[in-house]
């Protein structure tokens, strides 16, 4: 059957035409970008997975970054604390030399002086300088800001607080609770009775031993100042409490001790304190102290806490070591350094860290004394003879620098770069996955592009045929 009017092959072709040039146009398209879904319309479930995995690589991509931004951070505030770390060693030889005073000259001892102010300066000027763009490291603006209801209260109760990091909720605080359940012990011995006959007894703590010699009839009030007397020596005090000789060390806790023996005759108690009698020794007691529910590491004074959300330390005063009725407490209530190392922004891809200032108003503690002390007219300078105060200063001070330098080497080392092994790792991944998706497979579109050149110049042709059928009719007029 022939018509003229509606060429249906031409209709049929065209479609067809329509169908491969699209089909081509298509091949062309992920070819020239390397896509394989380049509108909604190419995948519309594939294009939403992309999208999610693709927001997903920015932020794990960015995660990657912050956590290389906060290692440059914290190496530079390394560095510096290095350098206060080795000011401070110099320090320590200044003051050792200066205790041999005996064989210095007046001037030699001032020049000792007059260094240990200079590197007390240096040591403020690096708390001060150093930075990070336009952020302060060590000057304390990086370290928690604490409060507590009851300032006065919290200060008979600890005597020092440093916190290295802590959760503190967006506007809120985190709230520490400090309780002794188990009371702090230093080492005690108990003599009771009078000196009835001549004795020499060796009196050893922590700090050495020193020997005494007490005549007969000597009274308990000069034994107990003779013991006092040599308390720096030893690290051991005396104390009449009750008609009873309490000999106790000047320290608490497990490294604490205080040991007497008789050297020769018997002193006051001649059951015990007779000479070739074993010598008597007591060792203290470390408390125990729970801070927010959990059992925090103690020695001595000292508290550690290190936990997901607090990580700090604390000093207890002597007193509130040995109540068992009371709690301190106080608040976190902001501050610190807050990296954002995870690609989501929550408390789990976060770390935060204190870095308190390291000046020479800060290192030390109000117990023992601040480093600015040991400058020429504090109360610790070494040319008034303050050796044992500034040594201990001095260790005071070196242990809390190596402490926040091995913490912060701890946080680079532990956290950051691990952190940024395993972000890699998610980041070649969630990339994979995503390539799959939305890639296109080069080798796949050539060979389809291969078959729609083919298949649009096949139906050219066609539609060309199909075009000149209805020429056909002329030969019927004919």
């Amino acid at each position: 059957m022939t018509r003229i009017h509606t060429n249906i092959p031409s209709i049929i072709a065209q479609g067809r035409l329509y169908n491969n040039t699209s089909d081509l146009q298509t091949r062309l398209e992920r070819l020239a970008t390397g896509l394989r879904i380049n509108r909604g319309k190419d995948d519309p479930a594939g294009l939403i997975a992309s999208e999610i995995l693709r927001s997903e690589i920015g932020a794990i991509g960015q995660a990657i970054d912050n956590s290389q931004r906060a290692i440059n951070v914290i190496s530079t505030a390394e560095g510096a604390i290095n350098e206060t770390s080795r000011l401070l060693l110099d320090l320590r030889g200044l003051i050792v030399n200066t205790a041999n005073n005996g064989a210095l000259s007046q001037e030699e001892i001032e020049a000792n002086q007059l260094e240990i102010d200079n590197i007390l300066a240096s040591i403020d000027r690096i708390a001060n300088t150093t930075s990070f763009g336009s952020k302060k490291l060590l000057n304390g603006s990086l370290a928690y800001s604490l409060s507590s209801a009851n300032a006065g209260a919290l200060t008979n109760q600890i005597s020092s607080i440093s916190v290295f990091s802590a959760r503190v909720p967006e506007g809120g605080s985190q709230n520490v609770v400090v309780q002794v359940t188990a009371s702090a012990e230093n080492g005690i011995l108990q003599v009771t009775g009078t000196q009835t006959s001549a004795s020499t007894i060796e009196i050893t703590g922590n700090q050495g031993s020193e020997i005494l010699a007490f005549a007969s009839g000597t009274s308990v009030a000069d034994i107990v100042t003779s013991i006092n007397a040599v308390t720096d020596s030893t690290g051991v005090s005396a104390a009449v409490v009750g008609g009873v000789v309490n000999i106790a060390s000047t320290g608490f806790g497990s490294e604490a001790f205080v040991q007497i023996k008789t050297l020769s005759g018997s002193f006051i108690d001649g059951n015990t304190y007779t000479a070739g009698a074993t010598e008597v020794r007591d060792i203290g007691v470390d408390a125990t102290v729970l801070v927010n529910g959990q059992i925090a590491d103690t020695s001595g004074l000292r508290v550690n806490i290190r936990t997901a959300n607090l990580d700090g330390e604390f000093y207890l005063t002597s007193n509130f070591a040995q109540q068992t009725t009371s709690a301190a407490s106080f608040q976190v209530t902001g501050g610190g350094s807050l990296f954002q190392l995870g690609p989501d922004v929550s408390p789990q891809g976060q770390v935060s860290v204190g870095i308190n200032s390291i000046s020479s108003g800060s290192l030390g503690n109000s117990v023992i004394g601040y480093l600015d002390s040991l400058r020429s007219g504090g109360a610790n300078e070494v040319k008034g003879k303050n050796f044992i105060a500034a040594q201990d200063i001095l260790e005071e001070s070196i242990y809390q620098v190596a402490t926040m330098r091995g913490r912060l080497g701890s946080l680079q080392k532990n956290q950051i770069e691990t952190n940024i092994n395993s972000q890699q790792i998610a980041l070649e991944n969630v990339s994979s996955s995503e390539s799959v998706i939305r890639d296109a497979d080069i080798a796949e579109e050539v060979s389809a592009l291969t078959r729609s050149q083919i298949l649009f110049q096949s139906t050219q042709q066609t539609l060309q045929i199909a075009n000149s059928l209805p020429q056909a009719v002329l030969g019927l007029l004919g």
